[in-house]
């Protein structure tokens, strides 16, 4: 389990899951769907689309990675997680089968995703990758649109180290005569993109090249600006196409993400006086938008309260964060934390720092500590966050 374990669940090719959707009777071509995928910003897209979808009225399934705090987050038919009984049953049915071919985790988790799908006659299904794109398990849908949200350096180690590679391999979604959208580019990604889309004869649009309305939305991170104007030109394509999403669906659709999809964790206020604020990002890209976030936010004392991965530079993480806030370390409940003993080697000594184990005691800890101007943010790692919401 990739999210457990890290590289070692990641299987390089799509041989498994082809092989499972055999064995299903190919689930994933019995309904349309949107494939999205990127470094940061693909799961806010994912659940924005399908909010606006589910509000003009169409089926809308939706699967993404990882969960939080319920596996079946990640198979969701109108905002709805899928029932106990089809996970078990499906897990029964063809345990067999998935141990004969040594299947993964997340091919497992897709392959059940898109039976479900199937089972459930959609009309529409939001797709997000789980890493990458050209082998990710995803990748074995002809979706009606493609969204590459945006590069940056994560999973350097299976996905490539430099922009310009991970970029080659998230447009590996990318398909013949099918469109797509890339949300944010850079000089290094753009051409790649342009590249594939040409070999592809494929539609390609840049969402900065497009000016929409403001609608107001309930994710509030400033960074979601940039993922509402990528949901907004996917809109614009799809509308193109034959289906019908109007102003009022698009802007009921934005407001409501959480209630329509059960989305958490994105700049996610838990509680005022002091405020609680967890959010997930994990990378030098998504921390760069936390950073401008914090600089624009208004707070007397700043306590952070962090645990870590142990595939994560800590160092370059914690560039992002102030070095006269209050730190709380602590370690995640998954086998592929960073424990304290290690982390206390990489943390600089000028910190002001605690170190306590367990994630919830560590919060504790920070709001005892708090003031009721203060702001205490929680992050590092999705666990951490899977943690305290």
């Amino acid at each position: 389990m990739f999210q457990r374990s890290g590289a070692s669940a990641y299987k390089k090719d799509l041989g498994n899951i082809t092989t499972l959707m055999g064995h299903l009777g190919n689930p994933h071509k019995k309904f349309k769907s949107v494939h999205v995928a990127g470094t940061n910003g693909k799961g806010s897209t994912s659940h924005m689309l399908a909010s606006v979808f589910q509000e003009s009225g169409y089926k809308t399934g939706l699967t993404t990675s990882p969960h939080l705090k319920d596996f079946r987050e990640r198979i969701r038919v109108n905002g709805k997680v899928c029932s106990e009984e089809f996970v078990v049953e499906f897990v029964e049915k063809n345990a067999a089968f998935i141990e004969t071919i040594n299947a993964s985790f997340f091919e497992v988790s897709i392959a059940m995703a898109f039976a479900y799908f199937a089972e459930m006659n959609l009309d529409i299904a939001i797709i997000e990758t789980g890493l990458g794109g050209r082998l990710d398990s995803t990748n074995i849908i002809t979706p009606e649109l493609s969204i590459i949200t945006n590069i940056g350096l994560d999973h350097t180690g299976i996905l490539g180290e430099t922009l310009s590679e991970i970029a080659s391999e998230k447009a590996g979604i990318i398909k013949p005569s099918i469109p797509v959208i890339i949300g944010e580019s850079s000089t290094e990604t753009q051409d790649v993109f342009t590249q594939k889309a040409v070999e592809n004869n494929s539609e390609i649009y840049f969402a900065e090249n497009f000016i929409f309305p403001n609608y107001n939305s309930d994710l509030k991170g400033i960074y979601q600006e940039k993922n509402k104007r990528t949901v907004l030109t996917a809109i614009e394509m799809l509308n193109k196409q034959g289906f019908e999403i109007s102003q009022n669906a698009i802007q009921s659709g934005l407001k409501n993400v959480i209630s329509n999809t059960g989305l958490r964790g994105r700049w996610e206020i838990l509680q005022e006086n002091p405020t609680i604020i967890a959010d997930t990002a994990h990378n030098p890209h998504g921390l760069a938008e936390i950073q401008k976030q914090l600089s624009q936010t208004n707070y007397e004392n700043l306590h952070l309260v962090l645990g870590f991965v142990n595939d994560k530079d800590v160092r370059s993480i914690l560039s992002f964060f102030p070095d006269d806030a209050i730190y709380y370390f602590c370690e995640p409940d998954v086998p592929r934390k960073l424990e304290l003993n290690q982390l206390k080697q990489i943390i600089p000594e000028n910190l002001n720092a605690e170190f306590i184990p367990d994630v919830k005691k560590a919060l504790k800890r920070a709001v005892s500590v708090a003031e009721n101007e203060d702001l205490v943010y929680v992050g590092g790692s999705t666990f951490v966050v899977a943690e305290v919401i």
